[in-house]
């Protein structure tokens, strides 16, 4: 598949889809499904039997992956960014586009 450019723990931006327009952290990364979980979108009901943990059961809420072409990263002065890299002392670090800031 790859290298993504969203890592967890970065804030984002959904830009397509039913959830257009919400942000969040992003909590886990799927790099060969191409996926991402953000906190707080695209969130899905699930069907929970009772079991002894947890003897009620019931529906519980949780956020599903959504697709990384449908984030767009959030730099520091909060509007949507590229991320591009650059070679600094021999490592290789991420930078926004839009303000050429470190990430």
């Amino acid at each position: 598949m790859g290298k993504l450019k969203i890592k967890s723990g970065d804030n984002v931006r959904v830009i397509a889809g039913a959830h257009k327009g919400a942000e969040g952290k992003v909590t886990r990364v799927f790099i060969d499904k191409n996926k991402a979980i953000v906190e707080g979108v695209n969130m899905v009901s699930k069907h929970e039997k009772p079991s002894a943990t947890n003897p009620q059961g019931g529906i519980k809420e949780k956020e599903a992956a959504i697709q990384v072409s449908n984030l767009s990263l959030i730099d520091g002065n909060g509007k949507s960014t590229k991320v591009g890299y650059k070679l600094e002392d021999g490592k290789k670090i991420r930078i926004a586009k839009s303000t050429k800031e470190e990430i």
